[in-house]
């Protein structure tokens, strides 16, 4: 059964940082395309960054780029998303993703096969 877990989310202030982490479970994620998506209260889900399996290729929000690094660990079952001088429009609840190929339209919801369920981060003022 596949699973994405993700962890490392909280409460910090206004640039902080904090780190996410998804562990995946269930498939041989190395060669998986892997992504976080972020949604706001009352908003759209949206993409924030993706990598590659190789983790050779990865891509950002313009919202996040300089501040985000998305990065695979080891075993290429883990992926993070370290996030810098956040800003309150960060909070959200972020989620993992992961797509068996790394898809022309990563920035989609639709390009990804496999969800977790989500973590909180809160950015205060």
């Amino acid at each position: 059964q596949v699973q994405l877990v993700e962890s490392g989310g909280g409460l910090v202030q206004a640039g902080g940082s904090l780190r996410l982490s998804c562990a995946a479970s269930g498939r041989t994620f190395s060669t998986y395309a892997m992504a976080w998506f972020r949604q706001a209260s009352g908003k759209e889900r949206e993409f924030v960054a993706a990598i590659s399996g190789s983790g050779g290729r990865t891509d950002y929000a313009d919202s996040v780029k300089g501040r985000f690094t998305i990065s695979r660990g080891s075993a290429k079952n883990t992926v993070y998303l370290q996030m810098n001088s956040l800003k309150p429009e960060d909070t959200a609840i972020f989620y993992c993703a992961a797509s068996l190929h790394y898809r022309p339209n990563y920035y989609s919801r639709a390009a990804y096969d496999y969800w977790g369920q989500g973590t909180q981060v809160t950015v205060s003022s």
